[in-house]
């Protein structure tokens, strides 16, 4: 087996894993809520944030969908925690620009946010992967601008 091949296998435990004990699940009370869907493949999410003096300071997410959604929420959700909002939107460029196969910053540690870089393969995918962020951005950009 080729080192790509077990590179592939273990981004799929890292994907299942995500989606069968995804980190951050829930509500937060007293927080913003974002409620996105996507309706090409039904996935939906609801992510709370709670966001103070610029930080993230907790965030939590529901929803259903397919695996990839989901995991990208449990990834995305343990990514923001306790950083700057607009680090969470930085993340948020990087992982748009990996989606699409473009050229991205990798000076900061994506942890297990890489295991999803093999659905830029996978043009009908991407959207499944992008929604918990898309909803993170909007979060986000409304607190900013308010």
């Amino acid at each position: 087996m080729s080192n790509h091949a077990n590179l592939d296998t273990l981004y799929r435990q890292v994907i299942m894993d995500h989606y069968k004990n995804p980190r951050n699940k829930g509500v937060l009370d007293d927080s913003l809520t974002i409620d996105m869907n996507n309706p090409t493949c039904g996935d939906r999410i609801r992510l709370t944030l709670k966001l103070e003096e610029g930080i993230v300071k907790d965030a939590k997410f529901e929803g259903e969908g397919c695996s990839i959604s989901m995991s990208s929420a449990s990834m995305m959700t343990q990514a923001i925690k306790g950083q700057s909002m607009d680090t969470a939107l930085k993340l948020s460029s990087i992982f748009s620009n990996m989606m699409q196969g473009k050229e991205y910053d990798d000076s900061i540690d994506l942890g297990d946010i890489e295991a999803l870089q093999g659905v830029a393969k996978f043009p009908a995918r991407i959207k499944c992967a992008t929604l918990a962020w898309k909803a993170m951005e909007k979060g986000i950009n409304s607190e900013k601008e308010s």
